[in-house]
């Protein structure tokens, strides 16, 4: 029988748990609300949809958001133009710039433009290394809500094998370090895999917990994974079907469905955990800030 680890309702659950916060620290001692910034580069379909459902997540708690909407050709200046007013900004508790950027935009630049005290997307070098050292930093958003997902399931992690699919700098590179670290949620063996690693599935048959973000539709099959396994689907790829467009996950849910012990639906299983984490971030900036 696997169970479905439910993002929505586990979303729900914390955006509620946010607001309790925030009405004790925030509202009841006459502060300002916590404030988001999002500066986002042209008009791309899935980067218009994820900085819309940001957005939603912060009128649905209560938070402001600002928005900095640029067009398709705006020069790497006027970005860091942008990032700078964001950074100098007191009333911008944290922002985002909205990946993935352009191929004439160099996105190192950008993520070190940054002030890392607002970085809520923990993309910056400072958080980014102390993640990596276990001191308190910004963790991205998505692992943080992988994490979150397992704890809030009781979901066993330490001495468990896992298998990450996908080496980038959002997802499969920070999991990886969180799920080994000496800590609660950690003391996982991790096996890192990506596109240039031969016979995957060998290591997948091997895994206890399979995070998989490749971005590549029904990618991970029953197959490829043993009986119990946990797998965590963070993949989102829009798919057409004549007319009609859908989410589709890395993972093929029907041939896993059954196979797996937990699985993560597409939509609405790491998806809007990563928005409420983006919240939860913003929160803890909104808190460091000395011009609160």
């Amino acid at each position: 029988m696997t169970q479905l680890l439910n993002g929505n309702k586990l979303a729900i659950d914390i955006r509620k748990e946010i607001s309790k916060e925030i009405e004790k620290n925030i509202r009841n001692k006459k502060k300002r609300l916590p404030h988001l910034g999002i500066i986002l580069l042209g008009t791309n379909s899935s980067s218009l949809t994820y900085v819309n459902s940001k957005i939603q997540e912060c009128k649905n708690i209560g938070i402001e958001s600002s928005l900095i909407h640029l067009p398709n050709d705006s020069s790497e200046r006027e970005l860091l133009k942008e990032i700078q007013k964001m950074n100098n900004n007191p009333l911008i508790d944290g922002f985002i710039v909205q990946l993935p950027l352009q191929k004439h935009i160099n996105s190192d630049k950008i993520i070190m433009s940054i002030n890392p005290k607002k970085d809520v997307d923990g993309f910056h070098p400072e958080n980014f290394g102390k993640m990596s050292l276990d001191m308190k930093a910004f963790v991205p958003a998505t692992a943080l809500g992988i994490l979150t997902i397992l704890d809030r399931y009781k979901i066993e992690i330490s001495g468990k094998h896992t298998v990450v699919i996908g080496r980038s700098r959002i997802v499969g590179r920070p999991i990886s370090i969180l799920m080994s670290r000496k800590n609660y949620l950690g003391n996982s063996t991790v096996t890192l895999t990506h596109s240039h690693t031969p016979n995957i599935d060998y290591y997948t048959k091997q895994a206890d917990i399979i995070i998989t973000a490749v971005g590549c539709p029904g990618f991970l099959t029953g197959k490829m994974i043993k009986k119990g396994a946990i797998v965590i689907d963070v993949g989102i790829t829009i798919v057409k079907d004549g007319k009609k467009s859908f989410l589709k996950g890395d993972v093929d849910f029907n041939s896993v469905y059954g196979k797996a012990s937990y699985i993560t639906p597409v939509p609405g299983g790491v998806g809007p955990m990563t928005r409420i984490m983006l919240i939860k971030n913003t929160l803890m900036a909104a808190l460091n800030n000395e011009n609160k």
